[in-house]
Formats: C-alpha cells, sequence, structure tokens
C-alpha cells in the first residue's frame, strides 16, 4: 500500500497547548482587510463567472469583472478612509498599466501593497518552475514603476505548483497568503531550509466562494464577517488568533452589496473592542519576526 502524498511543508501541530504571545498593545485578535485588485485577459484566460456566457468573446463576465476596477475599488476606498482603515491591497502587477492610478491611489492611502500574480487570467499551478519563477520576477519588476517592493504573496486562484514557497523565499518575500489551514501564522519548510511565514487568509471570509460559488447574499456574508469575530473573540484570551476578511472590488463593491458590507464593519469599529488589531498582513509578518512566538 503507497502512502498518502504530503506536501512537507509543515507538520501537524494542534492549535491548542502553542506557546503563547500577544499583538501589539496586548491585543489578541489581528483582522486584516484583504483586498484583490485584479485584472483579466478579454476573450481569453481565466476569471470569474457571474453567469453562463452565450457569446464569445465573454463581454459580461469581463465587464462585471472591470466594474471592480473602474467602480468597486473607489467605493471601498471611500468606505474604508471613512472606517479609517487601511488594508492589504493584493494587487496584480498588470494593474499598473492597465487601471493607471489604481494601484498609486491604494499605496497613498496607506495600503499595504502585496503582490498577487500580473494577472488572474493565468494560475500559477499551470507552470513550469522556470516560468513560475519568470512570473514572479516580471511582477516584482512591474511594482517597479510605482516604487513599490511587496513582502507579501497571494497566488491567483490561490493557485500554487509544488515550488512556489520556495521560488517566493529565494526571490526575497517575506510571508504567503496561499495556505488556509491555521488561524496563527506558521512557517512552512523551504528548500534552502530558511522556510517563509504563512498568513492566515480566510477561504470562507471570502466573497468569491461565499457569493459566487454558494450563491449567498450579501447581508449573509457581511453576517459571517460578524460571527468569526464573534467567535474568535471568545477564543482569544486562550491564544492569539488572525482573521484575514477577503474582499473582491466586483463582488462586495457592487452597491446593493457595499451596503452590507458597510453595515457590517461600522458595527465592528464602534464596538472599539480593545482585544481587537486592525492591521495589515505585512504588519502580522513583522510582529512576527520580531519574535513573539514561533510558528507552528
Amino acid at each position: 500500500m503507497t502512502e498518502l502524498a504530503h506536501h512537507g511543508r509543515y507538520e501537524y501541530v494542534p492549535i491548542i497547548g502553542r506557546p503563547d504571545y500577544s499583538w501589539p498593545e496586548g491585543r489578541r485578535l489581528a483582522v486584516y482587510l484583504g483586498v484583490n485588485h485584479e485584472v483579466f485577459a478579454f476573450g481569453d484566460g481565466m476569471g470569474a463567472t457571474l453567469a453562463p456566457s452565450k457569446t464569445d468573446p465573454d463581454v459580461m463576465n469581463f465587464a462585471w469583472r472591470d466594474y471592480g476596477n473602474r467602480v468597486g475599488a473607489w467605493r471601498f476606498m471611500e468606505m474604508f478612509d471613512r472606517l479609517e482603515l487601511k488594508t492589504t491591497a493584493l494587487v496584480n502587477s498588470a494593474i499598473i498599466t492597465r487601471c493607471p492610478g489604481l494601484a498609486e491611489a491604494c499605496r497613498d492611502r496607506g495600503d499595504e501593497i502585496a503582490a498577487h500574480g500580473r494577472t488572474n487570467a493565468q494560475a500559477e499551478g499551470h507552470m513550469s518552475e522556470g516560468e513560475e519563477r519568470e512570473m514572479i520576477a516580471r511582477t516584482l519588476q512591474e511594482f517597479e514603476a510605482i516604487d513599490v517592493r511587496p513582502r507579501g504573496w497571494l497566488g491567483p486562484w490561490i493557485s500554487e505548483s509544488e515550488n512556489t514557497p520556495d521560488l517566493l523565499e529565494e526571490a526575497g518575500f517575506d510571508y504567503v497568503l496561499d495556505w488556509a489551514h491555521d488561524d496563527q501564522p506558521t512557517r512552512l519548510d523551504t528548500r534552502s531550509g530558511k522556510g517563509i511565514l504563512s498568513i492566515p487568509y480566510s477561504q470562507e471570509i471570502n466573497d468569491i466562494p461565499s457569493i459566487i460559488a454558494r450563491h449567498q447574499e450579501a447581508d449573509t456574508f457581511a453576517g459571517m464577517i460578524e460571527d468569526a469575530v464573534e467567535q474568535l473573540l471568545g477564543e482569544c484570551d486562550r491564544r492569539p488568533l488572525v482573521l484575514g476578511i477577503a474582499l473582491h472590488p466586483y463582488i462586495m463593491g457592487q452597491a446593493h452589496r457595499a451596503l452590507h458590507l458597510d453595515r457590517a464593519l461600522t458595527r465592528l469599529r464602534e464596538a472599539a473592542d480593545s482585544r481587537i488589531w486592525w492591521t495589515t498582513a505585512g504588519a502580522i509578518a513583522d510582529h512576527m519576526a520580531r519574535g513573539p512566538g514561533n510558528p507552528a
């Protein structure tokens, strides 16, 4: 009988019994907004769909996704300005030329910019090691145009090859968001022996699987955010925790959905719970680098 295949990136360590530590100012629950700014190829490549297209090229779904860059992202920024929230902006590097000013606006409002590959029209899992290394290098090169050097990475479509963590660590990235296996930062093993930090990024509190895959309504998704915060606050006295809230401007940035997101975040901000650290993925990585605890 053959053994079950294993990824070799981390061992099983249950969340109970790990070393305790706190976030800055003694806070216990780190919450960050991961906002996906994405571009797609017209008439080709991958892309989420609102409904099946009847024709080729698929104007309906392309334009629906492009709404996020033209309208939804700016609606988000106005909302987050009012709520005094910085985000981790997960940016396809092709945004810089396809949507001039969008990545710069994220940068200028104080968002952390993390790399989200070049475009969500392609996925790393389909690439050879050489192709993937070249794509990562080109992504970083394109960010140089706005004087940004991303430290974090989210793969387009949360797709990885067998080499992705190794290539990211070798390219100088500090953390990756692809692995939704824990509520705390953990360490992924890499072939160099150095490793790379994995920061929780939710596949549940994420508007694509919620609204597109499961066909849930916006109020349900907004309620999921509040429910997750409530549950994690009930646990965080026993252990420090992280909640990443994954958003796409072409989904929750639609007018009828943004209202529900606004209400949920407003209630959480107005509650002003002293245990919550509203932060970015990069700030979480910085805190872990200072050694408050050893990632499992």
